[in-house]
């Protein structure tokens, strides 16, 4: 199965809460959308991997993801080496995907920029022909995405371009919500975390208002590039 937008995140939620609702917008368009999660997020202050899982194929299922896989790095301890490259290039090559969306360039999770730099290395070398992998004992073509685009996450940065997601607000936040082990619950006996906060989802909302408001919308996600934007028709800039 062949995607066109592939979203490589470090964690499990790490899409939900960046660009769930730019996910969701073009899944509506007939675009086909997977995630690949790099870890299981075992590091976590609250919950399991085991729940953590379960919680991603509810939220794939509210996004209606065409695909979600788990590569079952290490939880902070993954690396920026050839090993986690190679095993990120057998998706990139398996899906070819013409867009992948990555982590934040940087941000509070060390996590965030390593997954980022990681999967924009991955996919230059996936469009290398002498980088060998297999896929089921068969050899893969090289596959280069066109675009990388990466969503912003807890620390501002300011955007390249934002994404009108107000259509699919609701939507972005029930995909949010289906990670329950993660957020704020007055009934939970678990210790707080940065995330299970009660006022975590009120940042969300306003990072969503502020990028809506830069673009004169109500609800906005922001992605920065990695290299010039070209266009055909400035008829097409909003």
């Amino acid at each position: 199965m062949k995607l066109d937008i592939l979203v490589i995140a470090a964690h499990p939620d790490d899409a939900e809460l960046a660009c769930s609702g730019t996910i969701a917008a073009h899944i509506a368009k007939g675009y086909k959308v997977g995630i690949l999660d790099l870890t299981k997020g075992e590091m976590g202050t609250r919950g399991t991997p085991e729940t953590r899982l379960k919680e991603s194929s509810s939220a794939s299922q509210i996004l209606g993801l065409s695909m979600r896989e788990n590569l079952g790095f290490r939880d902070v301890f993954f690396e920026d080496d050839e090993k986690h490259y190679l095993a990120i290039v057998k998706y990139i090559r398996k899906y070819q995907p013409e867009i992948v969306l990555a982590n934040a360039v940087s941000d509070r999770h060390p996590d965030h920029g390593k997954g980022g730099l990681v999967a924009s290395k991955a996919c230059f070398i996936s469009g290398l022909r002498k980088v060998s992998t297999l896929w089921d004992g068969n050899d893969q073509a090289a596959w280069r995405p066109k675009f990388i685009y990466h969503y912003i996450q807890n620390n501002y940065i300011k955007p390249d371009f934002v994404v009108d997601v107000s259509a699919f607000w609701e939507k972005k936040m029930e995909s949010i919500q289906a990670f329950k082990s993660q957020f704020y619950d007055p009934d939970s006996k678990e210790p707080e975390s940065f995330i299970s906060s009660s006022g975590f989802l009120d940042f969300i909302e306003a990072r969503g208002r502020e990028f809506g408001h830069s673009i004169n919308v109500k609800y906005g996600e922001g992605f920065t590039v990695e290299r010039m934007i070209g266009i055909e028709d400035i008829f097409d800039l909003k």
